[in-house]
């Protein structure tokens, strides 16, 4: 997957797929599936290390991740998420953490979130810089206390005459790409005209050029549901937990490891002896 072929796939109307992905195991499913985008997520945050919430995860773990996922592909464009805390200080920290994002852990592009002026500052910068750059507006998850927690964004739809807030900004040719989490179906469908680059969504309805599920959500990798968006298409959770409750029951029972019978009686190999030349 290159840039002008992502163009090109929402030019025809064909659907952009994309997962995020956090290990060398994730990574290849990705690939075998063939999807189109990976996203090494601050998500791993929540899913991978333990947090609560994404702002705790540090750019040097997600340099780790991104180099795991790295090695599982061939064919998808691999984006890395730039984590809180990386980016936001100045133009020169953005276009630092971003190079080191490309440079030593093999991303493609990054991805940044909000459509505020300093991160639309940030973007053009790491552009500038030869660096791809993915939007994400809508529910921020790194900003949502701020914002007043996890909720959808933008809850109304924009009036027929009226201007989007930011909306010149979204057009921008600083992005490759936007993502739209948590916003209403009505407030997309109304912004898609709008937009010469592609929509990924999650949670946004299905207007959007393409999808995005969290890879442990949409396998049941999790305790709890998850968002009421997400389409769970397995529930690997409970096959670990289970998997694991058998094999502790059974080497407390001594059940395993099972002595084969046909081996008790063997006697050791008997190994050549090595000579002095």
């Amino acid at each position: 997957m290159t840039l002008p072929l992502l163009a090109e796939k929402k030019r025809l109307g064909d659907p952009i797929v994309m997962v995020t992905a956090y290990d060398y195991p994730s990574a290849r499913a990705a690939e075998s599936a063939g999807v189109d985008l990976v996203l090494v997520g601050d998500s791993a945050a929540t899913t991978i290390l333990g947090y609560t919430a994404t702002t705790p995860v540090e750019l040097d773990d997600m340099l780790v991740l991104a180099r795991a996922v790295r090695r599982g592909l061939q064919t998808p464009l691999l984006i890395g998420d730039l984590p809180f805390g990386s980016y936001e200080i100045s133009n020169e920290q953005a276009i630092t953490t971003a190079m080191r994002m490309v440079k030593h852990a093999g991303c493609e592009a990054v991805k940044l979130e909000g459509g505020g002026e300093a991160s639309v500052k940030r973007a053009r910068a790491i552009v500038g810089a030869g660096i791809p750059v993915m939007g994400h507006v809508g529910l921020t998850p790194q900003t949502a206390t701020a914002l007043g927690g996890w909720k959808a964004r933008a809850a109304r739809p924009v009036p027929p005459h009226g201007s989007p807030p930011r909306r010149s900004r979204c057009r921008t040719p600083a992005a490759l790409a936007l993502v739209f989490e948590a916003i209403p179906s009505a407030v997309t469908e109304e912004l898609m005209p709008l937009l010469e680059i592609p929509v990924i969504g999650i949670g946004a309805g299905p207007a959007t050029d393409g999808q995005v599920l969290v890879f442990h959500d949409l396998l049941g990798i999790r305790d709890g549901l998850g968002p009421r968006f997400v389409k769970r298409y397995a529930n690997l959770q409970q096959e670990m937990n289970d998997g694991v409750a058998a094999y502790a029951e059974d080497v407390r029972a001594r059940r395993y490891p099972r002595p084969r019978a046909h081996l008790q009686d063997r006697p050791p190999p008997s190994w050549p002896r090595c000579t002095s030349s």
